[in-house]
């Protein structure tokens, strides 16, 4: 691994002023979905740094009205963590693994030439495993997602769109208490309720879906014939020797969009 910082790193930093207030800071993270916000004087200088552990803190300490009222007078400035632990961006990655190890902090902000340029964190590290995965397009199992997005019948309707929102996905796999999938919410599930405003008593189990499922050792073909003939963009990959068990992943529309777009894939070539 010869590679540098600068190479890893995620360059431009999201930034708040001193006064911001913890309502603002969360803002900020909700909208970036990132973990922590650098917080910076009128000329740029980055004082410290606040994340959502801090929040969290703030939360959990606001347990009555009275410490609720307190909380909410803290600005960023009064919970930022200072001074802000940084790394140059000439340092190899070899030696920034070290330092993550030895500091065990999450994130740190780069520097070049004693000016901030960007921030390097855990995620920037298990993001770069991905582009060691050499590219197949033979099965179900190559391209899908092994983590999957699920829910219990009984969850709220809210609840789920919440959690769809938040993720990124688009849709929510069901399951019952043993883990057997027993449908699928998608956004066109939801449009009708939308339309006549009838969701807030509404369970999952309203207005799922039923799934279709495709074996892990299935072709790419076949999964894509499953799509375009049941106009579905997301199939639960499932092992046929154990149907019922919990599903092993999803495979979306998007995951073979994805793997036709890696550089070292045939449809790039």
């Amino acid at each position: 691994m010869n590679k540098l910082v600068r190479d890893l790193m995620q360059p431009g930093l999201i930034t708040c002023k001193p006064d911001a207030t913890l309502g603002q800071v969360a803002t900020l993270l909700d909208r970036h979905q990132i973990h922590a916000v650098f917080v910076a004087d009128p000329d740029g200088q980055i004082l410290g740094v606040i994340t959502d552990f801090d929040l969290m803190a703030g939360e959990w300490l606001s347990s009555d009205p009275e410490s609720l009222d307190a909380m909410r007078k803290l600005t960023a400035s009064d919970l930022m963590t200072k001074p802000v632990d940084s790394l140059d961006a000439s340092t190899p990655l070899t030696e920034a693994i070290d330092i993550f190890l030895q500091k065990g902090v999450a994130r740190f902000l780069v520097t070049e030439n004693g000016a901030p340029v960007g921030i390097i964190s855990l995620t920037d590290f298990v993001n770069s495993l991905t582009a060691q995965i050499r590219a197949h397009r033979e099965t179900v199992g190559d391209v899908m997602s092994h983590a999957v997005l699920v829910c219990r019948e009984e969850t709220p309707v809210l609840s789920a769109t919440y959690a769809m929102t938040s993720s990124g996905w688009r849709s929510v796999m069901v399951v019952d208490a043993k883990g057997k999938v027993l449908g699928v919410l998608s956004g066109y599930d939801l449009l009708p309720m939308i339309k006549n405003h009838t969701y807030d008593n509404l369970t999952v189990r309203d207005v799922m879906h039923p799934a279709l499922t495709i074996d892990i050792n299935a072709s790419l073909r076949e999964a894509a014939d499953m799509m375009i003939k049941n106009h579905h963009h997301r199939l639960v990959v499932i092992d046929k020797e154990n149907p019922d068990a919990f599903p092993i992943g999803a495979l979306s529309s998007f995951d073979i969009v994805a793997e036709m777009a890696r550089p070292d894939s045939v449809w790039q070539k």
